[in-house]
């Protein structure tokens, strides 16, 4: 499980710069979407990547790598959004959305560890292709539970798919890349 750590934490970094970046070029214009907004932003991502694994044609040109790292982030900033109080500006330094993102991403990996612990690592058995589904299904749900206001009667909330999802796509990212 060293080795996970190690490969998730990587990964994990490597998204953190992207979104870092992407924060001293827009600043943080991604708060103003509801977290219905980036849900589905997550699906066309999603989507995309299983129209690549099925058609073996990619017509853009962008890599499914880069569309697994951008539906970590997007998951990010999609638990910030549900999480977020009333009073949070819009209008975040650079400092205050990474100061976010790292516990976001603190929390997820700690999540992962657990898992991992009781799943024994059977993500590293599975095909990216079905992690691909995974995500897709955990997005399904997601739309039901907004539709719902995200009410349930029996299921984990919203934030915990949002988990899932970040987590998959990072395991996706570290089948395709080690």
């Amino acid at each position: 499980m060293e080795q996970t750590s190690e490969q998730y934490q990587q990964i994990l970094h490597a998204c953190r710069e992207i979104f870092q970046k992407k924060t001293k070029d827009y600043g943080t214009s991604w708060r103003i979407a509801r977290a219905s907004s980036l849900t589905d932003q997550i699906f066309i991502k999603a989507n995309r990547i299983r129209t690549i694994q099925e058609t073996k044609q990619n017509k853009v040109g962008e890599s499914i790598e880069g569309e697994f790292g951008a539906i970590i982030n997007y998951c990010v900033m999609a638990i910030i959004q549900v999480r977020a109080p009333q009073d949070l500006s819009l209008e975040l330094t650079e400092q205050q959305a990474i100061t976010l993102y790292d516990e976001v991403t603190k929390e997820a990996f700690e999540l992962m560890e657990k898992k991992n612990h009781d799943y024994g690592e059977a993500w590293r058995d599975m095909r990216v292709s079905s992690l691909t589904d995974m995500i897709l299904m955990k997005l399904l749900r997601i739309k039901q539970m907004e539709d719902n206001d995200g009410q349930t009667l029996i299921s984990e909330g919203i934030d915990a798919n949002y988990f899932d999802m970040l987590n998959y796509a990072i395991f996706a990212l570290i089948h395709l890349s080690f």
